[in-house]
């Protein structure tokens, strides 16, 4: 029971707190509403928890005999967060458009971007050791980690896209837009700060 609440705790903290998913959901839910966010929310919920399982039943071995293969993953999601970054501070406001736009990421996009996110790979490589123990069957291990990421995920991120939804309603389309897209891009580029420690 301690392993599964701690497990849990671990999750929450790792998937409510501010990083490239759930920014990019807030951003997008502040674009085009909670709704058209969903996909990207599911690909996120899913995404992460297979990306967990591959490199814990070995897929995340070349990673280990080549790490400059870790480093390029990181440098090419640091370029894509960069650009993405980009758009969302230039974004207009959504009563200046004549078409909604689609959100950054759909299902698939969100799905693969797990492989590129560094927070994402930083939980990985934090989540497998604390939470597998060596000698036993990895497996039903690593499944129950994916299954609590999975679980947990989708209402955190259902929290950061109603804040950007409400965020929407109150900024209106002028000055107070603009500085939402560029806060939000600039917490987006910050979350890139662990990489360069």
């Amino acid at each position: 029971m301690e392993y599964l609440l701690t497990l849990v705790a671990f999750a929450f903290a790792t998937s409510a707190t501010p990083g490239p998913n759930v920014l990019m959901v807030a951003a997008s839910a502040a674009q085009v509403g909670m709704r058209r966010v969903v996909p990207h929310m599911l690909g996120i919920t899913l995404g992460f928890p297979a990306m967990f399982l591959a490199v814990a039943l070995g897929l995340g071995m070349p990673f280990e005999s080549y790490p400059w293969l870790h480093r390029a993953m990181q440098v090419v999601g640091a370029a894509w967060l960069v650009w993405l970054a980009w758009k969302i501070a230039t974004a207009a406001p959504p009563a200046g458009r004549q078409e909604r736009p689609a959100p950054p990421l759909g299902f698939v996009g969100a799905a693969a971007f797990q492989w590129v996110n560094p927070k994402a790979w930083m939980i990985v490589l934090a989540a497998l050791p604390a939470f597998t123990t060596p000698g036993e069957s990895l497996l039903p291990q690593a499944l129950t980690v994916a299954l609590v990421f999975a679980l947990v995920s989708m209402p955190c991120l259902v929290f950061w896209a109603w804040l950007g939804s409400a965020a929407r309603r109150v900024l209106g389309d002028g000055a107070r837009w603009r500085a939402f897209n560029w806060s939000m891009a600039v917490l987006l580029l910050l979350s890139l700060l662990p990489l360069f420690r």
